[in-house]
């Protein structure tokens, strides 16, 4: 059994010439972008990839480290945590492969991975806790891409979200609550999600929805009054109605009014990258000051935190059920079996003792 731990992506390098081949997938890309593609082609090619790749380097270089990209890096170790730990609950059934939407390492060499490794029963995990076409939807895009041009395509499962779970819910409170452990809480606690086009929401899909369930599950696990905390959506671009509210407006409004120390979480981050470590924690912190307001202290996502790590291993144990690999757990004889009646049959049919 292969999991496939997918999440969005990154460029190879904090460069110019790498960001433009990244955004020139990602932009390109029709759940990301829905327009009119001749339209978009002008517009990506004649403005945007001309203008933004050497922004978004500037940015990403404040955040590199010498392994690489935050993202990479901090999926590389969820993958190797999940590895570890599926190692104890499925022994010597499960492979896991980490694998970008957009870059490297592609979602098609994620899959050759496992197909190398022999898997027959695949389970996908995009790593965005709140289910949106832009991204998990163009995840499954993607592989199905791939699986398109195998002769042999393994079972398949896909995991759509996890915005509600409660091993998710807890993780997130308990992060937030560690934070306020060593440092006295703020005044408020922001949850930023990323945003998408309103349009988006109108036509049908329902991340908005779920991103406001995930935030009042974490509110009421935290016992926070109403007025203890807002949602806002960041990350907007272009000149079309993104969901509201936005968060560097409201920071900017908070920090007029004189607001205090804040804290932010981003819930629907599962791995640290540059939208919260450049874009939160630096951009909106000086930009929160700026205004007037008080200090802007960001929570760190939940990465490769034991608990984020044993809730996604549930969530995979959970999605296996009924196959092979899990029934063995609670009945090893079944795995056995079905080994010995597997080589019974290979024999019959000519192939050596």
């Amino acid at each position: 059994m292969g999991v496939l731990l997918a999440n969005l992506g990154t460029p190879d390098a904090p460069t110019p010439s790498a960001l433009r081949r990244y955004l020139g997938e990602f932009l390109w890309d029709r759940r990301v972008v829905d327009l009119a593609r001749p339209l978009w082609w002008l517009i990506l090619h004649g403005i945007i990839l001309r203008l933004r790749p050497a922004r978004s380097a500037k940015a990403y270089s404040k955040v590199w480290t010498d392994e690489g990209s935050p993202l990479l890096v901090i999926s590389r170790r969820q993958g190797a945590a999940l590895q570890r730990l599926l190692g104890h609950r499925l022994p010597g059934t499960v492979r896991v492969a980490v694998a970008m939407r957009y870059g490297n390492p592609s979602i098609r060499a994620g899959l050759e991975e496992l197909r190398a490794a022999g898997v027959r029963r695949l389970i996908v995990l995009p790593l965005y806790p709140q289910y949106s076409a832009a991204t998990t939807a163009s995840t499954f895009d993607a592989v199905a891409k791939v699986l398109a041009d195998w002769p042999w395509i393994p079972e398949l499962r896909l995991i759509s979200d996890y915005h509600l779970e409660a091993g998710y819910i807890s993780a997130l409170a308990s992060s937030i609550r560690e934070a306020w452990a060593a440092r006295k809480a703020g005044d408020k606690l922001l949850f930023s999600f990323h945003g998408v086009p309103k349009r988006y929401l109108l036509n049908g899909d329902p991340y908005h929805c779920l991103c406001h369930a995930t935030a009042r599950q974490v509110a009421e696990a935290l016992d926070l009054e109403e007025a203890r905390w807002q949602l806002v959506f960041q990350s907007r671009f272009g000149r079309e109605e993104w969901l509201r509210p936005y968060a560097d407006e409201t920071l900017e409004a908070m920090g007029r009014a004189g607001a205090g120390d804040i804290d932010v979480v981003c819930p629907g981050f599962s791995a640290d990258c540059l939208e919260t470590l450049e874009e939160i924690a630096m951009t909106n912190r000086d930009l929160y000051r700026a205004s007037g307001g008080g200090e802007l202290r960001y929570i760190p996502a939940l990465n490769d935190r034991a608990d984020h790590i044993e809730m996604l291993a549930e969530l995979v144990c959970r999605h296996a059920a009924g196959w092979p690999e899990a029934l063995a757990v609670s009945d090893p004889g079944v795995q056995t079996e079905a080994r010995a009646q597997a080589r019974a049959r290979a024999i019959a049919m000519g192939a050596a003792g």
